[in-house]
This record gives structure tokens, C-alpha cells and sequence, in this order.
């Protein structure tokens, strides 16, 4: 698929579709927001997306990929942006035998407009959303039980850091429903905070706006709290490639988890 039928496909066709109701995790499609323009590592990775920002050797977004094929799914949609082809380049339509489908944006979307674009391309409900700049060690049948126990209409994925002023906490009630949202550099302190994952349901997905620039955490989570969105608490180790100091610990945090 080129990128202007990809870009039109989402254009004319968004909102349209009814995804088959997931029951295992196996039957989830995944989608990977690998559209950001990475200004703030520009100073350390100019040539290419932050998606293929090289870590020990390898894409960071093959990284992303091979958590979903240790959970045996099958279909990812990366949605795409800024030098999009080079990811289609990089990465063609498999990667060790996962299958790989497109969706370009031509003009900056946010995460939440990324997301509506492909809705077409989503064949679950729910679908596993995650963030192309970074990786939770966390276990996605653990997340998709807890979620599928509740009838959650979406499920972040959340886990416990040192400094959650960096990211902005997440404060969750005892039965998991997410409370409320704390923005960046409020508090210091370690803290919950949302690992960029997520199970999200097409309802909600269908009731954002399409064709325009929309961030998920800013504005579409908090206008769901109290209305089935909910938390999922770990522990997992986490980090994120989103500044020069942060990708520069990228190589280390990999060696650890495979030790």
C-alpha cells in the first residue's frame, strides 16, 4: 500500500467498520502511534523517525514489535507520520512473521487523531494501543485478564516510578477506575504513571474527533474518567526514548531486561 492509499483509505473510510469482539489476546489487533516528529531528540537522532532510533544495534520500534509476537498476535497497524517512509522501508509489511498495515498521516494528528484515522484498519474490539517512544516490561495476558474482567471501556496500562513529575501521575480508587489525572512537573516524587499502553474500545475511539490534531492523555482520557476507564497497577520497568538523556540510557535498560 503507498502512502496516498493509505492516507485516503483512513480518510474516506474513518468511523466505518465493526471490529469481532476479542475473547483471547491472541485475537487483538495492535496499534503503534510511531508518528511524533521527535523534536526534542532531534540533537542526537536527525536522519530518521524516533520509531528507528537505533538501540544496540536495532530499531527501538522492533523492540515494541517483538512484545507482540511473544504474546502471539498476529496484525499491527503502525500509524505513521513524519518520514513515514522510512519506516515502511525499514520494516516492510512482516516482521518475523508478524503483519504489518500502514496508516499515514499527512499532517500532524496527535495521538488521538492517529488513532481515528486507522480506525478503519482496526479488526478487534478492543485493540491494544501502545506508544512508539516507549517500552514497559509489563505482561499483556495479565493486563487483558484484568481488563476483560471488569468490561472496562478502556484499560491504561500503568506502572510505579521514581520521579513521576516527569510524566504526570495517574491516581486510580480501589477498584482500579482511574480518579484522576496529574500533569507534568506538579509533584515531585515516585508515583503511578501511564505506560503508553493501552485497551481501548472502538466506542471510544469512534467518539473522537477525526481530521484534526487530538492528544489522548491530555484530552480525551480525563474527559472519561468516571465513565469506564480504568487502571491497571504494576511494578514493570519502564522507559521511554523521548529525550537525549532518556535514549541515552536506552542500550542499558535492554541489557538489563535480558539478563
Amino acid at each position: 500500500m503507498s502512502r496516498s492509499d493509505s492516507r485516503s483509505r483512513g480518510s474516506l473510510h474513518a468511523g466505518q467498520g465493526v471490529g469481532r469482539e476479542a475473547r483471547t489476546l491472541t485475537e487483538l489487533n495492535a496499534v503503534i502511534l510511531a508518528g511524533g516528529l521527535g523534536t526534542r531528540l532531534r540533537s542526537v537522532v536527525q536522519d530518521r523517525p524516533k520509531v528507528l532510533a537505533e538501540i544496540a544495534g536495532r530499531p527501538f520500534l522492533t523492540y515494541l514489535l517483538d512484545q507482540l509476537i511473544k504474546v502471539n498476535i498476529g496484525e499491527v497497524v503502525l500509524c505513521t507520520g513524519y518520514r513515514s517512509h522510512q519506516v515502511r522501508d525499514t520494516l516492510g509489511d512482516r516482521y518475523r512473521g508478524l503483519g504489518i498495515t500502514y496508516s499515514v498521516e499527512s499532517f500532524p494528528l496527535g495521538t488521538a487523531g492517529a488513532l481515528r484515522l486507522a480506525l478503519p484498519l482496526f479488526r478487534s474490539d478492543p485493540v491494544l494501543v501502545m506508544n512508539g517512544d516507549s517500552y514497559c516490561d509489563a505482561e499483556f495476558g495479565s493486563f487483558w485478564q484484568w481488563h476483560w474482567r471488569r468490561q472496562a471501556v478502556t484499560s491504561l496500562l500503568l506502572t510505579k516510578v521514581d520521579d513521576a513529575q516527569r510524566f504526570g501521575r495517574v491516581q486510580v480508587a480501589e477498584n482500579g477506575a482511574v480518579a484522576a489525572f496529574q500533569e507534568k512537573g506538579t509533584s515531585a516524587g515516585s508515583g503511578l504513571i501511564s505506560a503508553g499502553i493501552y485497551l481501548m474500545s472502538r466506542n471510544l475511539i469512534t467518539s473522537m474527533p477525526g481530521g484534526t490534531s487530538v492528544s489522548l492523555e491530555r484530552e480525551v482520557f480525563p474527559r472519561w474518567v468516571g465513565r469506564g476507564l480504568y487502571g491497571f497497577e504494576t511494578e514493570s520497568r519502564f522507559m521511554d526514548i523521548g529525550t537525549p538523556d532518556a535514549f541515552a540510557g536506552a542500550g542499558s535498560f535492554f541489557a538489563g531486561l535480558a539478563r
